[in-house]
């Protein structure tokens, strides 16, 4: 049974339509350039809307001591979403800091990009691979790029993994046949504007996730 995360979520309304549709994980973004920025306090309120209903995740760039301390106490979230250029050996500040366990997001653009996750399968609960954004773009992920899912043909993972990159109720189940995905994520996908989730796609991805 394939997993989802509904990543970006802003508002009462949508997280509702991630968790009544069955995602296994939220996310909430703490990274200031981004669309989908929420304040810790309206992060904290949508995360324990959420708890016990999904894992919560807390989507994080290259975050300092301070901020992921505010996080822990403030969010209390079941995981921490590294999405920036953070080395291996920062994990386990981030648990110490947070009481969270780690997803580490890794940009993926051929196949020597793989590498990066034998370092970080020792520190990090899952792994996440995402597509490289471009050179010249602001934000990290989120941005609707795809990678070639061709790539991960025959790879195996000692921990849990996510998909993310590109995907949309209309290609998240051939993407996730392709790859052998048992997560997958998505937050552009789902959305009717940067940062605007759409209850209906929300539900559609939801739906394909599900399907056989």
């Amino acid at each position: 049974m394939i997993r989802a995360k509904i990543c970006g979520l802003t508002t009462a309304e949508m997280l509702d339509a991630a968790l009544d549709g069955g995602a296994a994980y939220v996310g909430l973004v703490s990274f200031a350039k981004s669309p989908r920025h929420l304040s810790l306090a309206a992060a904290a309120t949508l995360a324990e809307r959420a708890r016990g209903r999904a894992g919560v995740v807390v989507v994080t760039v290259d975050p300092d001591d301070v901020l992921l301390a505010e996080i822990g106490l403030k969010v209390r979230p079941d995981f921490i979403q590294l999405h920036g250029h953070e080395a291996p050996d920062r994990a386990e500040a981030v648990r110490r800091l947070t009481g969270a366990g780690v997803i580490k997001a890794l940009p993926i653009s051929n196949p020597e990009d793989f590498a990066a996750a034998a370092d970080w399968e020792p520190v990090a609960d899952h792994l996440m691979f995402d597509a490289r954004p471009p050179k010249d773009a602001v934000l990290p992920g989120g941005v609707g790029a795809a990678f070639d899912w061709s790539l991960m043909t025959g790879r195996q993972f000692e921990r849990p993994w996510f998909l993310a990159g590109g995907l949309t109720p209309d290609n998240v189940a051939e993407a996730a046949r392709v790859t052998g995905a048992p997560l997958v994520d998505v937050s552009s996908g789902v959305e009717s504007a940067p940062g605007v989730k759409d209850a209906g796609r929300i539900a559609a991805f939801l739906e394909a996730v599900r399907r056989p």
